[in-house]
C-alpha cells in the first residue's frame, strides 16, 4: 500500500472533511500515529478543525499520546490558543486517566491480596543544577504501609513542581474494596480535615488550570533509556574495588548509569511578551533564593481570551506525509522553540537484601497517581536494571531537577492497626482543601 493511502482518517482530518471523518471513524485505528507520531486529534488541533476534534474525542481519540517530537495534542491545542478547544481537551484527558486507573484497579487489588503486609520508609531528597536552587529545594521521607488491599502513604511534601512547592503532614489512604468517589482519600493531619479525591471535574478548578496553560511555556522533557547501560561503581585510589556499601539497612553494589539523557523542548509562540518576562522573575526569584514557595502563581493570572488564529498552512497532505518522519511543516502556530539534550550523571545502588521484589513495589507504586515524582520513580524502576533491587536510585523529575531516591527500611509485618486505614472520626470533611484532586 503506498504510504499516501496508509492514513485514510488522518487525511480526511488534514481536509476537514467532516462527512469523510464521520464514515472512517468507525473504520480505523482512531489512535494509528502516522510517520510523524500524529493521531488524527493531533492533526485536527494543530489545525483548527473543531469539528473534527469534536467528533473524534466523542469516539474516545486518546488526549494523551504524544507524537515523535513528544507533544501531546492538548499540548498542540495551548499553542493554537482557542480556549473553548484548551478546556475540553484538559476535561477529556482527565476522564480518561481516570477511566485508564479504574480499568486498572481489578488486577492492582488481586495483586495486593498476594501481597504480604508491610512497612516501608523511602527518602526523597531534590537537587537541581541551576545553581542555588538545590540548597532551597526540598526533601521528604515517606512512609508507605500495606494492609490487605488498602495502602496508607505518609508525606510532608505537597503539589511538587520546578516553581512550587508545600509543606504540610499529609495521609493518603488507598482502599481496594471502595467505589471510584471513595478508593482514595487525602488527610490534612495538621488541619484535621479530609477529601476524597474526586471524579468529577469543577468548572472553576478547570478555568483557573486553563489559564495557567495560556500563561506557561510548553515543556516536554523525556528521559531516553534507549541506550543505557550500567557498569560496576569503583571506589578507593591506590587499591580501588567495585563498591559496595550499607544503604539503610541493605547491603548493596553501586552502579554507575551510563547514556543516559534527558531531552528538553520549551515553546512559547501562545506567550505574550509580558508572559515571559513574568515567567522569567519567577524563575529568577527561585534562583536567588527568595521566591515564596507558599504562594499559589495562578493568582498572578487572570481569564485568558483565545488569541487570533494562526495564519493557514501552505502545506498539502501530500506533502506533510512524505516529509521525513519527524520533519513535517509546520501545520499550526509557528514555533518559537529551544531544544537542549543533558547527559545524566547517575548512580544506582543493588541489593539482594532487599525483601520484596520490583514487580511488588510497581503494583504498589501504581495507586500513588497524584504524585508526579511517584510516576517518575515507577517508570525508571520499569526499565532494565541490574540484577537486585534499587535502594537508591538517581532521577530526573523536571527538566532541572533530580531526585535521589532511597529506601530506608522495609519490613513484613501482621500486625497494623486497622485503624491507621481509615479517616479518624474527628476529622471533618474539606472537599475543596485540595484543589485539582
Amino acid at each position: 500500500m503506498a504510504l499516501l493511502d496508509q492514513f485514510p482518517l488522518h487525511q480526511s482530518v488534514f481536509s476537514g472533511d467532516i462527512k469523510q471523518v464521520s464514515k472512517l471513524i468507525r473504520m480505523c485505528d482512531i489512535a494509528q500515529k502516522d510517520v510523524h507520531g500524529n493521531t488524527p486529534l493531533h492533526i485536527a488541533v494543530m489545525m483548527g478543525h473543531k469539528e473534527c476534534i469534536h467528533l473524534l474525542l466523542a469516539h474516545g481519540a486518546p488526549v494523551k499520546l504524544k507524537n515523535a517530537l513528544g507533544w501531546t495534542p492538548l499540548a498542540e491545542a495551548i499553542s493554537y490558543g482557542d480556549r473553548q478547544t484548551i478546556m475540553l481537551l484538559l476535561r477529556k484527558l482527565k476522564h480518561q486517566s481516570r477511566e485508564t486507573l479504574e480499568e486498572r484497579r481489578p488486577f492492582i487489588v488481586q495483586a495486593l491480596k498476594y501481597i504480604r503486609d508491610f512497612d516501608l520508609e523511602l527518602k526523597w531528597d531534590f537537587q537541581s543544577w541551576v545553581p542555588l536552587v538545590s540548597r532551597i529545594l526540598p526533601s521528604d521521607i515517606c512512609r508507605i504501609r500495606k494492609r490487605g488491599v488498602q495502602i496508607r502513604l505518609d508525606t510532608t511534601l505537597v503539589n511538587f513542581t520546578e516553581m512550587h512547592w508545600e509543606r504540610g503532614d499529609l495521609t493518603f489512604l488507598y482502599n481496594g474494596d471502595a467505589g471510584p468517589c471513595h478508593n482514595l482519600t487525602v488527610l490534612d493531619n495538621g488541619a484535621e480535615v479530609y477529601q476524597r479525591v474526586r471524579y468529577e471535574d469543577f468548572e472553576q478548578e478547570l478555568e483557573d488550570e486553563v489559564d495557567i496553560l495560556m500563561s506557561s511555556d510548553l515543556i516536554a522533557a523525556q528521559l531516553s533509556t534507549k541506550d543505557i547501560s550500567f557498569s560496576r561503581a569503583r571506589s578507593g585510589w591506590l587499591f580501588r574495588e567495585d563498591k559496595s556499601e550499607m544503604v539503610g539497612d541493605f547491603r548493596s553494589d553501586f552502579y554507575s548509569v551510563d547514556n543516559l539523557v534527558l531531552e528538553s523542548k520549551k515553546r512559547r509562540e501562545h506567550l505574550t511578551a509580558e508572559d515571559i518576562q513574568k515567567n522569567k522573575a519567577i524563575v529568577e526569584s527561585i534562583s536567588k533564593g527568595a521566591w515564596d514557595c507558599t504562594e499559589d502563581s495562578s493568582d498572578d493570572f487572570g481569564r485568558r481570551h483565545s488569541l487570533l488564529p494562526p495564519d493557514k498552512s501552505s502545506c498539502s497532505w501530500d506533502d506533510y506525509i512524505a516529509a521525513p518522519g519527524g520533519y513535517a511543516a509546520c501545520l499550526g502556530r509557528q514555533w518559537v522553540a529551544k531544544e537542549s539534550l543533558k547527559d545524566f550523571k547517575a548512580t544506582v545502588a543493588m541489593s539482594d537484601e532487599f525483601p520484596v521484589t520490583i514487580d511488588v513495589l510497581l503494583n504498589v507504586l501504581e495507586v500513588m497517581a497524584p504524585f508526579k515524582q511517584f510516576q517518575k520513580l515507577r517508570d525508571f524502576m520499569s526499565s532494565k536494571l541490574p540484577p537486585g533491587f534499587p535502594v537508591r536510585i538517581e532521577i530526573p523529575v523536571f527538566p532541572t531537577v533530580s531526585a535521589k531516591v532511597t529506601f530506608t527500611s522495609f519490613q513484613w509485618t501482621d500486625d497494623l492497626d486497622s485503624s491507621l486505614f481509615s479517616v479518624p472520626a474527628h476529622y471533618k470533611e474539606d472537599p475543596g482543601r485540595f484543589p485539582g484532586l
